[in-house]
């Protein structure tokens, strides 16, 4: 499994539903609201193999109120 950390920009009004639908998605290890530029950090685990942006695309993407995502991807664990 490959951990990734997407953060989120919603649409403003938007941040609540955003979170309950990725909620109701159970895609995610941990979800956190955040100050600064993005809404939502979220923590998840993308299968081994698995393309990345398809991965986030696919399943993070279609939400309605998402206006930006920036994706950091993490190689090693200290």
């Amino acid at each position: 499994m490959n951990c990734v950390f997407v953060q989120i920009r919603c649409r403003p009004g938007a941040t609540y539903a955003v979170a309950d639908a990725i909620v109701l998605k159970e895609i995610h290890s941990e979800l956190y609201s955040t100050s600064g530029e993005f809404d939502l950090l979220m923590k998840l685990y993308i299968p081994e193999g698995e393309d990345t942006g398809r991965f986030i695309n696919d399943n993070l993407l279609d939400i309605d109120g998402i206006e930006r995502t920036f994706t950091t991807i993490t190689f090693n664990t200290f």
